[in-house]
């Protein structure tokens, strides 16, 4: 039973694009980075949504504490707070979704706090006429402070939480972990002919942290650690229209798990299967390779240089998102972007649009995805976000 829900949770998370690669001739280089709680990858606002998932250097807004907590001490409201939907996987089933509850508040000119709260339900599954209701919550914390007029700095924690079988099971257990991120943003003015445009750059380490056991520390797995860099540069046309280019790159820092496919090429004799019959030899031969040893902290650094394919697979583990974005007058918005990870890692190919509406008081953006490959959780979804700005809450009231 406990292998069964596993599965069937790891396919509902990520892996809907794994069965339509391995029909693919070249299916013996399918290596994606695996990790657990993949639930935290999933972008939550609507409007890095709509750019092809950046974030990490685009302007401050309510919503930076996924991107890069950094850029809030730079934002133009004291304080601000937000509320994200997500559907998932929604041509399937339909309660399946994932929510996000963001705020921040600014402490003076030169500081700031936020946190956020993420719960990704994975709806009703029954099992032996029972329901259980497996989740996924992340609760963090962040402070952010200027180091200059240009360049700021922010370190957060974050506690994570995965029930996978709702105590349905005895011999699993609810996965627990904690992490840490660091992010940097710097942001400055730049002449682009007879433009002053505004050039913005992010990075951002997210989920340093713990690994997480569903079987009470007897195995265990790497949460994703994440490396986004980030660049956007701000155009101004004239008075009233804007255009904003940005682009992140991402490398999960995991070490690459030897895959079913190595095992049956150096301890099989390159046999093919394609039904894991050996699943149980794969295990113990995984187990003698040191993997499940392996410290995240040292995950971190053997994760640039583990690949089994050396460079070129390395490169391949790189994916990268880019948008642009259209304001007019700051208060009417359109967006574009596209997102790529490579075939062999995942295929995540898609491309997104979006719009947004900003008022005194709220802002509200909306997206949607287009795939470019043969399965997208995401795929034909349109997904909500609403943001309030305290600023335009207080001048209300104090009418």
């Amino acid at each position: 039973m406990k292998k069964t829900l596993l599965l069937l949770t790891a396919i509902l998370l990520g892996a809907t694009t794994l069965s339509a690669q391995k029909t693919s001739s070249d299916v013996q280089m399918f290596n994606p980075v695996m990790t657990g709680v993949t639930s935290l990858t999933i972008a939550p606002d609507s409007r890095a949504g709509a750019m092809g998932d950046v974030g990490a250097a685009t302007d401050p807004d309510v919503n930076s504490q996924y991107w890069n907590p950094a850029k809030y001490p730079f934002a133009i409201s004291p304080a601000g707070f937000s509320l994200a939907y997500t559907p998932w996987l929604r041509q399937l089933v339909s309660d399946i979704d994932l929510a996000n509850l963001v705020g921040y508040y600014r402490i003076g000119d030169y500081q700031a706090i936020s946190g956020s709260l993420t719960y990704f339900s994975l709806g009703d599954v029954y099992a032996d006429n029972i329901v259980i209701r497996p989740y996924e919550m992340a609760l963090d914390f962040a402070y952010s402070r200027m180091l200059s007029e240009t360049f700021s700095a922010s370190v957060g924690l974050r506690y994570i939480v995965s029930d996978l079988n709702y105590n349905f099971d005895e011999d699993t257990s609810v996965g627990q972990a904690f992490a840490a991120d660091i992010a940097f943003f710097y942001t400055n003015y730049v002449m682009l002919g007879r433009r002053e445009c505004m050039l913005n750059l992010g990075l951002n380490a997210s989920n340093i942290g713990s690994k997480i056991s569903y079987d009470g520390g007897n195995t265990n797995q790497f949460i994703p650690t994440n490396l986004r860099l980030g660049t956007s540069l701000v155009i101004p046309v004239d008075e009233y229209n804007t255009f904003t280019l940005s682009a992140d790159i991402n490398k999960l820092m995991v070490p690459t798990k030897p895959s079913y496919r190595q095992f049956l090429n150096e301890e099989m004799g390159g046999i093919e299967d394609d039904s894991y019959s050996y699943a149980s030899e794969y295990q113990s031969w995984l187990d003698a390779s040191g993997y499940n040893e392996i410290s995240p902290i040292s995950g971190i650094f053997q994760s640039f240089a583990d690949a089994p394919g050396g460079l070129r697979e390395e490169l391949q583990e790189i994916y990268w998102g880019a948008g642009v974005e259209y304001a007019y007058n700051n208060q009417f918005f359109l967006r574009g972007g596209y997102h790529y990870e490579n075939e062999y890692k995942g295929n995540r190919k898609y491309f997104t649009l979006g719009t947004g509406f900003k008022m005194s008081v709220f802002s509200l953006d909306a997206a949607y995805l287009i795939s470019m490959s043969q399965s997208n959780p995401l795929d034909q979804t349109l997904r909500f976000t609403l943001s309030f700005d305290m600023d335009g809450i207080k001048e209300i009231l104090g009418r």
